[in-house]
């Protein structure tokens, strides 16, 4: 069985560089966009199984990224979990109407955002919706 295929698309090589070692640690191959552009390209040649997205992004921020990745035909099944460290009142459930199945303030919790990934991914996990922890989990189907 090969390893799920995770894009990360941040602009910050350091919290790239974070994703990567948790992510690989974890059985997970790992794929990097630093912009806008560059997300949908890589989502395109690479057909991730989920999108780790950053709101704040060049050449596109995340909320243009997940209404480009919506209109795609081959993309808009790849769910997309936001991760931003932008305040999260109003950006939570504007990133979940765009079509997020999940939100994590930064800095994130190793261990909350690893369960959220699983859940998203339909891998067993007990998921529990936290509405004043930094995750937040959208209709995930365990």
């Amino acid at each position: 069985m090969s390893k799920q295929k995770i894009l990360i698309v941040e602009d910050d090589a350091d919290v790239r560089l974070g994703y990567k070692v948790l992510l690989t640690a974890h059985h997970y191959d790992t794929i990097f966009a630093g912009d806008g552009l560059a997300a949908v390209s890589e989502a395109l040649k690479h057909q991730p199984d989920l999108i780790l997205l950053d709101l704040g992004l060049r050449a596109g921020d995340g909320f243009v990224v997940m209404e480009r990745l919506r209109t795609h035909p081959s993309l808009f099944v790849i769910p997309v979990i936001v991760v931003s460290g932008r305040d999260p009142r109003g950006n939570k459930e504007r990133a979940l109407r765009a079509g997020a199945r999940g939100f994590v303030q930064t800095p994130w919790n190793d261990n909350e955002l690893l369960t959220l990934i699983r859940g998203v991914l339909g891998q067993p996990e007990v998921l529990i919706s936290q509405a004043g922890s930094s995750l937040y989990v959208d209709a995930v189907d365990v």
